[in-house]
């Protein structure tokens, strides 16, 4: 039998690879065996967990160079993953977890509120420039405007308040631009560097009674004859003088003094009504033998009302017969108490003719200007008050000015009021030409281009072309106003501005016929106290309403109250020219009742709660788009929708406001009754939980009633 012959088995023969190939795989054996550690060959986690951790290790890891990423391959410290470049050294940080990375959250953050952009606006401004600036379409904002319950023309010109309220809601942010005025003179509205202050000399005026004595005094002082020249020895206008002199206090140099001699109050008030702060120091000149007469009692409210210091200087003390005693009491019943009587106010015995008395009056006004410390800078651009003008035949208009801070030169272009010009020549009061004008130097001018009034500030500028600029702007401002009605201030307008807060007191001028008429109205306004607002009587007199009355309460917005008293033929048109309100009652009750329902429209309402009605909550839902809404059950009362609530949580009062929305059922109602069941929602407040009381309240105001 022949055997079968078995081939011989093949032996399984590898693909022989080339030199470099092995050196390959060997390597990569090696490099593998090293690197892998037991962590790294733990099964790796999900695709999306490793983006959530390849996302935390790129917002944790500092970054790292490219010269550590190197050296660090060798040691076979970092991962296979790539690194941006950077120089921080590398910082290790052990993995989350995995259940910590599966639950990571992106958080955005919110960023910081914008600002509201700056925009500069000159007023007034129509619809349509608006409309450009704030880069809308003038129907959008006509639309805005009719949702305020506002109808405007594409062209008219809107109120400032308005422009705010729009602006605001686009988020912009109006800033008045300066006009060109306020641009040219900004340099005079700079607060001074102390560093540049310097002593200046104080301004004083006398005022007082007719005939008491001012000009002579002041004669006496300058040791001149100015009263004789005048139209029958009394003041025709206002005049300005300075004094040199040493006194005992500083022996060694020369003090100054500038008086400025008034025609009375009258124009003292009229240029403060015009905003100008004259004077620094009052001075009272009363007669010994007559003592205080009405002209000084003004003269007095007048100065108190300009918040300047009084000095006293009683004049005439040679006289025989005189009683100065009597004269401090009247003073003193005025509120002006001598200073041996315990008070405050100083007071001089003179007398013009002999000049008693004087020397220690001039040392008395330096010594308070000292206590005043009276300063201003020398170094810059002048600017001052015109005191008077007149128009001369010979020199043609000259202007009084009084020079408050820096220096007045030959030359120098400046602005008065609506005029302007150029100084061509200053002079003295003795005539005296002059170069310059030192602080509280008063000057006579030449080369205006007009009469300015007084109490008309001046300024200079640097050329003269922005004089004319500014005196051109001043001019069309003075006409579009004589467009528009004066108003100061009335009872009606008042009571608004109290509520403001712009006024903290009512300002009275009370005038009439008899000084029994006078007690009694007194006693009844004293009467009248509120504690938000103080009736103050800035002035009061026997006799018909006159022009200082209405002069005093255009400067100090008062309004004048009159009782059985006429008006002078002046003073009715200068109450219309400045806007001055004045009443006039025949019957004392009749004025106090209407001060007190002025005063009562003034004062703030009180408020009282009053309970309207209390509801149990017995469940609480959570809603998507209505937020927390409170299932509630009311016991007691009723509630109402808008009503203001307490939530009360153990007694507590927990949250206050106001009822957001109020359902029976699905339905919106305007109240639920007691014994019914009703959701609650109160706005974004959700703290709220099942057993919670809800008590609704209405607010109501009680006005004020004076007794």
């Amino acid at each position: 039998m022949l055997k079968k012959t078995t081939k011989p088995p093949k032996l399984k023969t590898k693909k022989v690879s080339t030199k470099s190939e092995l050196k390959k795989k060997v390597k990569e054996t090696l490099v593998s065996k090293k690197s892998v550690s037991k962590t790294q060959r733990k099964k790796a986690p999900k695709p999306f967990k490793i983006q959530k951790e390849r996302i935390k290790i790129k917002k944790e890891k500092p970054l790292v160079s490219k010269a550590i990423l190197e050296e660090k391959k060798t040691e076979n410290i970092l991962s296979k993953e790539a690194i941006p470049l950077d120089t921080t050294p590398i910082e290790i940080k052990k993995e989350a977890p995995q259940e910590e990375i599966a639950t990571l959250a992106i958080v955005e953050i919110e960023k910081p509120a914008e600002k509201p952009k700056v925009l500069e606006l000159e007023f007034p401004i129509s619809l349509r420039d608006l409309a450009v600036k704030l880069q809308q379409k003038p129907s959008a904002l006509i639309k805005k405007l009719m949702d305020r319950g506002l109808f405007v023309g594409i062209n008219q010109n809107l109120d400032e308040n308005i422009v705010e309220d729009l602006a605001r809601d686009l988020g912009f942010q109006i800033q008045k631009a300066k006009d060109k005025e306020e641009s040219l003179l900004d340099i005079h509205r700079l607060t001074d560097d102390p560093k540049n202050l310097r002593k200046r000399p104080p301004v004083v005026t006398f005022m007082g009674h007719v005939d008491h004595g001012k000009t002579s005094l002041l004669d006496a002082i300058r040791k001149t004859k100015v009263a004789e020249s005048e139209y029958g020895g009394i003041t025709q206008h206002i005049g300005a003088y300075q004094i040199s002199l040493k006194t005992k206090l500083h022996p060694d140099r020369e003090e100054r003094i500038t008086f400025l001699d008034t025609p009375g109050h009258e124009a003292f008030t009229r240029m403060r009504a015009r905003g100008a702060r004259i004077t620094d120091i009052v001075v009272l000149v009363v007669a010994a033998d007559e003592g205080v007469m009405p002209q000084t009692i003004e003269a007095i409210d007048h100065s108190r009302e300009a918040g300047v210091p009084i000095m006293v200087a009683i004049n005439k003390i040679d006289k025989p017969n005189i009683d100065i005693e009597r004269v401090k009491k009247q003073l003193a019943d005025l509120g002006l108490v001598p200073e041996e009587w315990q008070g405050n106010t100083v007071m001089v015995g003179v007398s013009a003719k002999t000049g008693q008395g004087i020397d220690e009056l001039l040392e008395l006004i330096l010594l308070q200007a000292e206590m005043m410390d009276l300063k201003a800078n020398y170094d810059k651009l002048a600017k001052g008050v015109v005191v008077e003008s007149q128009l001369s035949s010979e020199k043609g208009i000259m202007a009084t000015l009084l020079v408050q801070n820096g220096t007045l030169r030959l030359n120098d272009s400046l602005i008065v009021g609506i005029h302007y010009g150029k100084v061509r020549a200053m002079f003295d009061e003795y005539g005296k030409r002059l170069n310059q004008a030192l602080p509280s130097t008063p000057v006579k001018v030449l080369g205006l281009n007009g009469l300015p009034e007084a109490g008309d500030e001046f300024f200079v500028v640097p050329t003269e072309e922005q004089a004319k600029e500014i005196s051109f702007l001043r001019t069309e401002k003075k006409k579009q106003q004589q467009f528009k009605p004066v108003k100061k201030i009335n009872l009606e307008e008042l009571s608004l501005q109290i509520k403001e807060g712009k006024i903290k007191e009512f300002k009275v001028i009370l005038k009439v016929d008899t000084a029994g008429s006078l007690e009694a109205i007194k006693e009844v306004l004293e009467k009248i106290k509120t504690d938000q607002i103080s009736i103050n009587i800035i002035h009061s007199g026997i006799g018909d309403i006159n022009t200082s009355d209405v002069l005093l309460a255009s400067a100090s917005n008062a309004i004048i109250l009159g009782f059985n008293v006429g008006y002078e033929a002046k003073a009715k048109d200068l109450l219309l020219e400045e806007g001055v309100e004045a009443k006039v009652y025949n019957i004392i009750y009749e004025l106090s009742n209407e001060l007190k329902s002025v005063l009562e429209g003034m004062l703030e309402p009180k408020t009282k709660k009053v309970f309207l009605g209390r509801a149990e909550i017995r469940k609480v839902f959570k809603l998507s788009k209505a937020g927390t809404v409170a299932g509630c059950f009311v016991s007691k009362g009723r509630i109402l929708r808008n009503a203001y609530v307490s939530l009360l949580r153990n007694g507590k009062v927990i949250y206050e406001g106001k009822i957001s929305s109020l359902k029976r059922f699905k339905d919106d109602v305007r109240e639920v009754l007691e014994g019914m069941e009703c959701g609650i929602s109160l706005g974004e407040f959700g703290d709220i939980f099942e057993g919670d009381i809800i008590e609704a309240y209405e607010i109501q105001k009680i006005a004020p009633k004076i007794t």
